[in-house]
């Protein structure tokens, strides 16, 4: 195994290696990285909500539903009904304001609205005027019965839409690159300058995953990894920006002969 291969997509050099590769090496590049992001997300949610959710479920009365945009509520107010690391659940009918987690993200149950809370302040979503359950005897077998369903769901989901962003954002990032190698004599054709957008957005999306392993293990908060997304995008314009200068010129990449040497 050469030392490209070793290095790909970690160095602006394995990188550019990608723009000379076949199109199905950098498919499965992709693809092993997608992959990869899945499972992180799977873990994330199934550490960081779906255990909350089945906590707050087992945590409320036997009857109680949602009924003409309000909650019949059967218990005491305000009540904990779970909470994590990231997520906590509350019923507190008035917003009062008695509760405060110190999770990143809480939601909170009232008379007539649902209102979320975290570093960006709260917001207040009204509750829909159809009836819905609200009690542990109804949501717990329904929870039960599509909890890994909704998890597989969502994995899939990010990984298509994962592969589907790359895609977009590479279709977006090559024609100034293809600009650039044209007018400073790269050997890069359009078809090469997709291929290295595409694998510049790598990196960027390894460092997301570190970032939600580390989350999960209590080493960022919300802030920290909501930091590390935003920057996810400026290190793949880095990297291909630096991954550039590791592609040949034209006159290296086609030695040309010597025209006072004589035909062997």
């Amino acid at each position: 195994m050469s030392t490209s291969t070793l290095t790909e997509p970690f160095t602006p050099r394995g990188v550019a290696a990608f723009a000379r590769a076949k199109i199905s090496r950098l498919v499965l590049a992709q693809l092993l990285v997608a992959l990869l992001a899945a499972i992180s997300l799977t873990w994330f949610l199934n550490e960081n909500c779906f255990s909350v959710v089945q906590q707050a479920i087992q945590n409320l009365p036997d009857k109680g539903k949602i009924y003409s945009g309000k909650l019949n509520w059967r218990g005491d107010s305000p009540k904990t009904l779970a909470e994590g690391r990231l997520l906590a659940m509350d019923v507190d009918l008035n917003h009062s304001g008695a509760i405060h987690s110190t999770t990143d993200v809480q939601i909170e149950f009232g008379n007539d609205s649902i209102r979320a809370y975290s570093f960006l302040g709260y917001s207040d979503f009204y509750y829909p005027p159809w009836p819905a359950p609200f009690n542990r005897t109804d949501l717990q077998p329904l929870w039960g019965a599509w909890s890994a369903e909704i998890i597989f769901v969502s994995a899939a989901t990010f990984f298509i839409g994962l592969l589907l962003s790359w895609t977009i954002l590479a279709t977006i990032y090559f024609p100034p690159i293809w600009l650039a190698g044209f007018f400073t004599n790269r050997n890069l054709s359009p078809g090469a300058s997709w291929k290295l957008s595409s694998a510049a957005l790598l990196p960027g999306a390894l460092l997301l995953i570190a970032a939600i392993l580390f989350y999960n293990f209590g080493f960022l908060n919300l802030v920290s990894l909501s930091s590390v997304f935003v920057a996810h995008f400026v290190i793949a314009w880095i990297y291909l920006i630096a991954s550039f200068f590791f592609l040949p010129r034209v006159s290296s990449a086609v030695p040309k002969e010597n025209p006072f040497q004589s035909p062997k």
